[in-house]
């Protein structure tokens, strides 16, 4: 797919059904296995994984058992918190027929309500736990970007959310984006927000301090992401159930709700030595000062 893209680069625009992609990875017939499905299993075990590794550190703020309940009340966060945003914030008509919000497998998730949804569930379980809530979403915070990458990647063999029309020669004619070549925006978002983001997060909690200030993590994710998507979404279609409105020729949804994430990451990361006290581990005895 890499070299037929390249190749596209000096021959015009590509063809998004040449690229051979397929929406479904595996089909048994009477049952599909989407990529959409594989991203979402994917980012949960490689970020638990990540997340073991980050814990076995000298003042961690949840143990091993921790991290496994954490993985449950994140799952359910992602899907509910994901699946009734974008009913509220995109499309609101499901709400006229309630079961079919139900219907995952239709698509339909906002990051946004994930994060609500994850962050709701973190609260719960410190909260059950007696953990430092906010180091723990430091924490996760750092995990987050795997679970973006592999998103956006499903989201372009899914040949959604494309980008805007463009002369660019890296452009792609989606078939759902009619007869004009667009912006692949959802590898943009792939680069930025889980690669990028990704080494930004790791350099701060592997060779800086900020593991040890309360909130600068989880800062750095809400501060970053929100960049990058209000950035992409300069070059990606807005949603059409907002033709015609504020919400499409001027500001796109996306951005909207991204705001109140770019000002909170600003005020963490303000605000993060001011935090900063003796570190207690949920496990063991080493203290971090």
């Amino acid at each position: 797919m890499i070299d037929t893209i390249l190749a596209a680069a000096t021959s015009g625009p590509i063809r998004f059904e040449n690229l051979g992609l397929d929406p479904v990875a595996i089909d048994f017939g009477i049952l599909n296995i989407k990529w959409y499905s594989l991203a979402y299993l994917s980012g949960i075990l490689i970020g638990y994984w990540y997340l073991l590794r980050l814990i076995r550190e000298p003042g961690a703020p949840l143990a091993r058992r921790h991290a496994d309940d954490l993985i449950f009340y994140a799952t359910l966060g992602i899907i509910i918190g994901g699946r009734l945003a974008y009913v509220l914030f995109y499309q609101p008509d499901i709400l006229k027929n309630p079961l079919d919000i139900l219907k995952l497998w239709n698509g339909g998730m906002s990051f946004h309500g994930g994060v609500i949804g994850v962050t709701c569930g973190l609260l719960w379980m410190a909260r059950k736990d007696g953990l430092n809530w906010l180091r723990v979403h430091d924490y996760v915070a750092c995990t987050v970007p795997f679970g973006l990458f592999f998103g956006r990647i499903a989201n372009f063999i899914n040949g959604e959310l494309w980008g805007k029309t463009t002369d660019v020669s890296w452009a792609i004619i989606f078939p759902t984006g009619g007869p004009v070549p667009r912006h692949p925006s959802q590898l943009y978002e792939a680069g930025l927000e889980g690669l990028l983001l990704g080494a930004i997060l790791w350099f701060a909690f592997w060779k800086t301090q900020a593991r040890y200030e309360p909130g600068k993590l989880v800062g750095i994710f809400l501060l970053g992401y929100g960049l990058a998507r209000f950035g992409v979404e300069y070059v990606r279609e807005a949603d059409a159930q907002f033709a015609g409105t504020f919400l499409y020729d001027v500001i796109h949804m996306g951005q909207i709700l991204t705001i109140p994430m770019i000002l909170g990451g600003i005020y963490l990361i303000a605000t993060a030595k001011n935090r900063r006290h003796r570190v207690e581990p949920a496990a063991g005895t080493a203290s971090v000062s």
